[in-house]
């Protein structure tokens, strides 16, 4: 049967009268939800780590921050194309062994960073970062379903959505206090400590989770002729691409507009990720009972919190700045579960190829993000890397309100 995006639909029956890619599975639940929880907080602090620790990356491996930035842009164009590609290679393997397989790539390329000699070598290992972490997102991100019952599915999403806005909570702030302490390279040896137990949860507490149909090529490709897939997409890549020209850079802009000292930066990460959990499981509960609205907010006050970076950072100085970061956290928090659960509602009988998709154009857009990012940085300075980011912000602003909605 087709689903009303024009992709296919593979029947089987999920816990709790859910449709999705496979039958039912036994076991699960709550443990197993927060085992995926612990999964994205591990990849995407993976992925993002290297965002505190910028400024001693680039003077120890005698690189500009604009270069130092492509251990984002990498890791993000990596994952971009892992996502579809191992979502189609796995076909119809146990996704629980895939899940542990990937997280233990994790842990040997964040201990291939620890110990880098040069740049090159160091993007090498965010190569390895980039496929584990495209993987594990593509795959963990439409498992709920199989997990919980049908009404507990969007609190379950949102959880292991929150694993996203707790990388940037716990994740990020503590590589960079790590760094603070004992240098950058810590951080990667005790990243690769906690991919390895979590690689360890997931074998104990998922269940097996095979798959009655592996995700086809034509499948996936289908799924891009619904309206509401495409604009979805579109406006994941403008949000992502915009908030990550601008977040990738946010050590040297806290530094340079609002003075910031190296020993407050790992404070105001922390602040905009406490406001990011926050803002996380709010959108959750709001984009389960209305996309459009709870993505139009979203837009809205992202775009203008990094739009006023530029203009209240000088005056207001680091306080202003750190209420700033926060609302811009509230904001960004909510993004992956909101974009996610407009997805899944566009595509509701091809969940995990939606996974793919979702996963592939949100980490290319990450890719380009920190790319546009570094030639803004390097080009136009801290104030141009702002205005790029709120201008794309705007841009999917103007998507989601005019662009089609899941069930219209």
């Amino acid at each position: 049967m087709t689903n009303g995006e024009g992709g296919t639909a593979v029947r089987g029956r999920e816990p709790g009268g859910c449709a999705g890619e496979s039958a039912g599975v036994r076991g699960g639940g709550w443990s197993a939800v927060g085992a995926l929880a612990a999964a994205t907080f591990t990849v995407v602090t993976s992925e993002m780590l290297p965002v505190g620790l910028l400024t001693p990356i680039g003077r120890e491996l005698r690189v500009s921050d604009g270069t130092a930035g492509l251990t984002l842009t990498v890791t993000g164009l990596v994952a971009a194309v892992a996502a579809p590609v191992l979502t189609l290679l796995v076909g119809r393997r146990d996704r629980r062994a895939v899940l542990v397989a990937l997280m233990g790539t994790l842990a040997v390329a964040n201990l291939v960073a620890a110990y880098a000699p040069n740049a090159a070598v160091l993007l090498t290992a965010r190569v390895l970062v980039g496929l584990g972490m495209g993987g594990v997102w593509a795959i963990a991100a439409g498992l709920a379903v199989r997990l919980v019952p049908g009404r507990r599915v969007p609190a379950a999403t949102s959880l292991i959505f929150s694993g996203v806005a707790a990388a940037s909570v716990l994740g990020v702030p503590a590589g960079t206090f790590l760094g603070e302490l004992g240098g950058w390279r810590s951080a990667f040896v005790a990243m690769a400590v906690v991919c390895g137990a979590v690689a360890v949860a997931l074998a104990v507490l998922l269940p097996p989770l095979p798959e009655d149909r592996a995700v086809r090529l034509n499948g996936v490709l289908r799924l891009l002729r619904g309206a509401s897939v495409r604009t979805g997409l579109l406006l994941v890549a403008l949000l992502v691409t915009g908030h990550f020209a601008a977040y990738t850079y946010v050590r040297p802009v806290l530094e340079q507009v609002a003075g910031a000292r190296a020993d407050q930066i790992g404070t105001l990460l922390l602040a905009f990720g406490l406001a990011g959990l926050a803002g996380n499981f709010a959108a959750g509960a709001g984009a389960a009972r209305a996309p459009r609205a709870a993505l139009l907010v979203i837009c809205g006050v992202l775009a203008g919190a990094v739009l006023l970076v530029p203009l209240l950072g000088r005056g207001a100085g680091v306080p202003g700045a750190a209420v700033l970061v926060a609302v811009w956290g509230l904001a960004y928090g909510g993004v992956s579960v909101s974009t996610q659960t407009w997805l899944m509602a566009a595509a509701p009988g091809a969940r995990e190829a939606a996974s793919a998709l979702f996963v592939a154009v949100f980490n290319g857009a990450i890719a380009l993000g920190a790319l546009l990012g570094g030639r803004a940085a390097d080009g136009w300075g801290a104030v141009g890397v702002m205005w790029l980011g709120g201008v794309l912000a705007v841009g999917a602003l103007v998507t989601v309100g005019v662009g089609r909605a899941p069930g219209k």
